[in-house]
């Protein structure tokens, strides 16, 4: 009888586990009142009069917010204006998403994984033979960035490029070293470039050297570009193609492209900048860099650099449909794109004790720790990141959270709207 007690006991122990463990995918739906999603509609406006006053004052021309809470949405409003000051800002207006393209990027790689492609621990010049016995910076020569090397410990895995510890930096954003040596070699940050190959330039990467040893430190670079290669690679399918089939069309984004079809030209936002004198936002000049090299309007162009670090462009809804698929642990829709446990492994703590602020980076996306729930008051396990014209966005699975915050500003020193964003989001919660 006891042996029989104890049985059930466990049967009733297991259930409730798996009951927990278990996550029940939802579409995300409009709802007719805040408080049916659990948000204060009194205190859901603090946001209205943050945004804007940020706009009164000139510190950006708009933003478009969106809020879901257990999968409904309980606030979704633009404010401010687009392109001129008669023009407000459209809730659907396409923005220019930059490194929220690594995410997605991301997925593609967890995707092939699944497959049985490679292991997260291949070196990646099993696939990218260019990147075979890498060196290290030793000593630099500013005057000609002439440099010497020495050889790197071991090789580069997909999960150091997953995690941004590899060694690799970032072209045009990066260190001084960074920015030299990658522009003597015709490297770029992928952003503003149209006729050119992103094969061609990862190739030339591989033959760079790194700026620490693989796996030693946390250093924001290239990683996710040389990534986005490895999906043509071993897809046989360029990345604009397996993002289109394999993860857009299925979730039913309609509005994300690295480069816009002509009919949706008119929908991309204006990208601003601020007056050093005024320090107020004006639109940005139409080419930008040195030589003018680079277009503003990049996207409503026909480019064929696909950048799976910072190409992309969209709208904030479809974002929305792509961070809720992760937290329904990789289904949205009835169209299942990862394992939950996939998921779970790319939101975990992957960098150990490599040191990272409060926080920490998964396989794609910067991890609130508990030490970093202190300072916001996102929760642990939160993930996130945001793009460098500033866009943000955040995923908090105990909440069953999604937000959202879309401009089109580069660069901004007027605060930390981000961060505030989070703080409003967060006292509006009432249920």
């Amino acid at each position: 009888m006891k042996k029989m007690a104890w049985l059930i006991a466990s049967f009733l122990i297991t259930g409730i586990v798996l009951a927990q463990t278990k996550i029940t995918p939802v579409v995300i739906a409009p709802t007719p009142t805040p408080s049916a999603t659990g948000f204060s509609a009194e205190r859901l406006q603090r946001i209205d009069k943050v945004l804007q006053e940020y706009v009164d004052k000139g510190r950006m021309n708009g933003a478009v917010a969106l809020i879901i809470h257990n999968g409904k949405i309980a606030y979704y409003k633009s404010v401010g204006y687009d392109k001129d000051v008669n023009t407000p800002l459209k809730k659907d207006a396409i923005f220019r998403i930059a490194s929220q393209t690594k995410a997605i990027t991301s997925v593609a790689v967890m995707m092939l994984y699944e497959e049985g492609k490679f292991m997260l621990d291949d070196p990646i010049s099993n696939y990218i033979p260019e990147f075979k016995k890498p060196t290290v910076l030793d000593k630099f020569n500013k005057a000609d960035s002439t440099y010497t090397t020495v050889p790197a410990k071991r090789e580069i895995t997909i999960r150091d490029l997953l995690t941004h510890t590899s060694g690799i930096g970032y072209a045009q954003i990066g260190t001084p070293e960074a920015n030299a040596i990658y522009a003597k070699a015709g490297v770029v940050g992928g952003i503003g470039v149209n006729k050119i190959i992103l094969a061609d330039k990862m190739k030339i990467l591989g033959g760079l050297p790194l700026f620490h040893q693989p796996g030693e430190k946390f250093t924001y670079g290239l990683n996710t570009d040389v990534l986005g290669y490895l999906v043509e690679v071993v897809s046989g399918m360029s990345l604009d193609a397996f993002f289109h089939q394999r993860i857009f069309e299925p979730l039913g984004m309609k509005d994300t492209y690295f480069y816009l079809p002509k009919e949706k030209y008119n929908r991309l936002a204006m990208l601003y900048t601020e007056d050093t004198a005024t320090r107020k936002v004006v639109p940005m000049a139409a080419r930008i860099g040195i030589n003018g090299e680079f277009s503003r309007d990049y996207p409503a162009t026909e480019g064929t650099y696909f950048s799976g670090g910072g190409g992309l462009s969209s709208t904030i809804y479809d974002y929305a449909i792509f961070l809720q698929m992760l937290l329904n642990g990789g289904e949205y829709n009835g169209k299942r794109i990862l394992s939950r446990n996939s998921v779970r492994m790319m939101t975990m703590n992957q960098i150990g004790d490599i040191a990272r602020g409060a926080n920490k980076f998964g396989l794609g996306f910067g991890i609130t720790t508990e030490k970093g729930s202190a300072v916001l008051p996102t929760q642990e396990g939160t993930f996130e990141w945001g793009g460098m014209f500033a866009t943000t966005y955040w995923v908090d699975p105990k909440e069953k959270l999604v937000a959202l915050l879309y401009r089109n500003v580069y660069p901004t020193r007027w605060g930390n709207l981000a961060n505030l964003y989070k703080v409003l989001v967060y006292q509006a919660i009432n249920d």
